[in-house]
């Protein structure tokens, strides 16, 4: 395992160096929150494409794929789905709005006041989001150093907020993309070819396994609904994934881009399907689905291979931690601590955050590593998450994005009836029942609907104002001063 380990080391080590030459870089609060709003569309590709695939989506869709066999690749192909929309019809009216967070963007469509019930919301999310990624350490350690759980987490979630604290966005950027080119050599070229020939060969497979395994709708019609509400919704309206489209040059970026990164999500979903249909072949008795990564990581693959997966599954759980955390530590800061101290500034009276923004990091990375070693069960983690974020904000940001007659009373409601809805079923129903997301969502629908039509139209002033800025035409939203695009 020497060189394995070497691998690893090597790859945690080049982490921690982007953290510290991102540091150098990020002098003011855009460059540190959304890397100067300048990515070219090959790095905006691959660090979208790196965000979005994380330890559920790599670790989780080949224990899928053991479980289910093809049709395991819905709930990675439900967030590409998302991303595709995201990308083609909302990403260039998101990047022209030049804010930092979700919740600005409410503020501004619905002429103030949502800000800090939806920050308490979005902030629920990125912090849940993370802290799935970060239990996911403890998988990977445990099989290169048979670590114990809580040191494991420790590890990987401190070099994570040291590298995200040092240099935001820019340290995050350069290192997704580090991460995209890993997980791409690792999983697709390496370990989705090796497993296949391991196994046998798709006719092997396909004499070995039941038929339903090749089944495209096998794994059911309710959970691919399912998937669909919670990833592909999710994908729309998510901090983390905004925080991202901020960071685009352009229209054209943020939509082209999204769209290859978008598309990538779909191959990745198959791939991971297709590696645990093998494993099923190799392993048929494995005690967890979710060890059929790992396991077919540590038995099939020669040394130095085996030591560059396992960094690809490291990187996938790195760049959604990272992209999480830098999330919650923008809602933390912008939408709810500085708004309760009553620190919001007019618009474009934007001074130098950077050390402030780089605290909220440290701080709410400490906090994210202290919750995954509390908690053990990622699926609920990230249920959870999921589960406030779509019952509790999808109705009011899609509805200011597309109905007009949307009010600042009809948003607030939808937010709190979404959001109560969903936490009072989950203890009643069960964390990872359907009915809390099906329900949650009507209920949010239906508060936003009744209450922006029993309450006064939002003033035309604000609507004017509003659509000055997504066309790109608001001083808040002019072009930024002409930099060189980072590629």
């Amino acid at each position: 395992m020497a060189v394995d380990y070497t691998v690893i080391a090597v790859y945690l080590a080049g982490m921690l160096a982007m953290g510290w030459w991102g540091m150098r870089r990020a002098r003011s609060k855009s460059e540190f929150l959304v890397a100067g709003r300048r990515l070219g569309p090959v790095m905006y590709s691959g660090t979208m494409a790196a965000i979005v695939l994380g330890g559920a989506s790599t670790i989780g869709g080949v224990g899928l794929g053991y479980r289910y066999g093809l049709s395991g690749a819905w709930m990675v192909f439900t967030i590409g789905l998302g991303l595709l929309a995201l990308s083609v019809f909302f990403s260039a009216r998101i990047a022209r709005l030049r804010v930092y967070t979700v919740s600005e963007m409410l503020d501004l469509r619905y002429g103030g006041q949502a800000g800090v019930i939806s920050g308490v919301v979005m902030w629920a999310y990125t912090l849940m989001l993370a802290v799935t990624s970060t239990i996911a350490y403890a998988t990977i350690f445990d099989v290169l150093f048979d670590m114990d759980r809580t040191l494991a987490i420790v590890l990987g979630g401190s070099i994570v907020v040291a590298y995200s604290t040092l240099g935001g966005m820019w340290s995050i950027t350069l290192t997704d993309m580090v991460q995209f080119v890993v997980k791409t050599i690792g999983v697709l070229l390496l370990l989705l070819p090796i497993a296949v020939v391991k196994a046998g060969g798709f006719g092997e497979m396909r004499a070995k396994l039941p038929t339903a395994y090749f089944d495209p709708l096998g794994i059911g019609g309710e959970t691919i609904f399912t998937y669909v509400l919670i990833y592909t919704f999710g994908m729309l309206i998510g901090q983390d994934i905004w925080q991202r489209v901020f960071t685009a040059r352009g229209d054209r970026t943020a939509k082209w881009g999204g769209t290859v990164a978008g598309t990538y999500c779909l191959v990745y979903a198959l791939a991971g399907a297709v590696i645990g249909t093998a494993a099923k072949v190799l392993y048929p008795d494995l005690a967890s689905a979710d060890t059929a990564f790992a396991t077919i990581v540590k038995d099939e693959l020669p040394v130095g291979v085996r030591g560059l997966v396992l960094a690809a599954a490291l990187a996938a759980v790195m760049s959604t931690s990272s992209g999480a955390l830098i999330a919650c530590a923008t809602v933390a800061n912008n939408d709810i601590w500085s708004r309760l101290r009553g620190l919001v500034r007019p618009e474009g009276a934007e001074r130098d955050e950077v050390r402030g923004n780089r605290l909220f990091i440290l701080v709410m990375g400490v906090a994210v590593i202290v919750t995954a070693i509390a908690l053990n069960n990622v699926v609920e983690a990230l249920t959870v998450a999921y589960n406030l974020l779509v019952g509790g904000l999808l109705v009011p940001i899609l509805g200011g994005l597309l109905w007009r007659r949307g009010t600042v009373q009809g948003a607030l409601a939808s937010v709190v009836a979404g959001g109560l809805a969903v936490v009072g079923l989950m203890a009643g129903y069960g964390i990872l029942a359907n009915e809390p997301v099906y329900y949650g969502l009507l209920a949010s629908l239906a508060a936003y609907v009744v209450v922006s039509l029993a309450t006064p139209a939002t003033d035309p002033a604000v609507l004017a104002a509003w659509r000055e800025r997504l066309a790109g035409r608001a001083p808040g939203a002019a072009a930024a001063p002409p930099v060189p695009a980072a590629r």
